[in-house]
């Protein structure tokens, strides 16, 4: 059993927090790699400094384990996302919060789909930098590039961060009037009004009160976190997509939340570091706030 996040072992019946494995990429489309995502992600977290500076505190005492991976299957993308429902509707039933690392976006599904049965009323946070609402890519409607489209069908959500678009997903947007923030409209939100951010205030109070947030780390700008598999410029920087998550977990009840399509460079492990860095920060957020999931 690896170690994530301690130094001892935590085990399961012990833990608040689960972190949940998937090493699959059956429809990356530009860069493979991003099975490898995972254990990138735990081998870098074992050098994360546990006390954090910001809040004060080091969160591991709510316990946090980690389960081994689960084995990525041979058939398509649904076969894979209904193994991801199962699981995590089992640790729903044992009151664990999840966290699942990946692998690509499209395993997304099957945590929202189990977390949904709990949670009628979930709404789900999507920070991207592409919208994934095409209905079907290279012959999948489960490719990696529909993950938010098949989500519209369950849940209501907020895309954040785009920057790469298609025009049959422009039209959707448009059909369907759903929530999209792109990275132009937060730069010329945050030129035009100082020290205020306006279009934070729009997505969050979209949101219902139970959100999962899923977070593909490609809306993170390539200059930092260039291990992605389809990077596109101009994303967002360390510190300000802290400053949302934050603002998100203060107001909101956050039920869950994932970190997919890490793709690793060999001999570049700043990105593997980032990623680990970032789980631990959301988690500090919400463990350190009065509202406890």
């Amino acid at each position: 059993m690896k170690e994530y996040f301690a130094e001892t072992h935590v085990e399961l019946n012990k833990a608040r927090v689960v972190i949940l494995p998937v090493p699959y990429d059956r429809t990356t489309t530009y860069i493979s790699g991003v099975r490898n995502g995972p254990q990138a992600i735990i081998s870098a977290s074992k050098q994360l400094e546990f006390y954090d500076q910001e809040i004060k505190k080091d969160i591991r005492e709510i316990g946090i384990h980690t389960l081994d991976e689960i084995e990525p299957l041979a058939g398509g993308p649904l076969d894979m996302i209904n193994v991801v429902t199962e699981v995590v509707r089992d640790l729903i039933s044992k009151d664990k919060f999840i966290v699942m690392i990946g692998g690509e976006h499209s395993i997304s599904l099957g945590v929202i789909k189990s977390l949904k049965e709990t949670y009628p009323y979930l709404s789900i946070l999507y920070l991207d930098a592409h919208a994934d609402l095409r209905e079907s890519y290279e012959g999948s409607p489960y490719s990696h590039a529909c993950t938010a489209r098949r989500i519209t069908e369950m849940a209501p959500i907020a895309l954040v961060g785009t920057r790469s678009i298609s025009e049959e997903e422009s039209i959707y947007i448009e059909k369907e009037r759903l929530k999209l923030i792109s990275m132009q409209d937060i730069i010329k939100d945050s030129s035009t009004v100082e020290s205020i951010h306006p279009w934070q205030d729009k997505i969050i109070d979209y949101l219902s009160d139970d959100v999962y947030i899923s977070i593909d780390l490609d809306v993170l700008d390539p200059s930092f976190m260039p291990a992605v598999g389809n990077p596109e410029p101009g994303g967002f920087s360390w510190y300000d997509i802290l400053a949302f998550l934050k603002k998100v977990v203060q107001r909101k009840k956050v039920r869950g939340f994932d970190v997919v399509e890490l793709c690793p460079i060999p001999s570049l492990i700043s990105p593997n570091f980032i990623a680990a860095k970032l789980i631990y920060k959301i988690l500090c957020y919400i463990w350190s706030t009065e509202y406890k999931v």
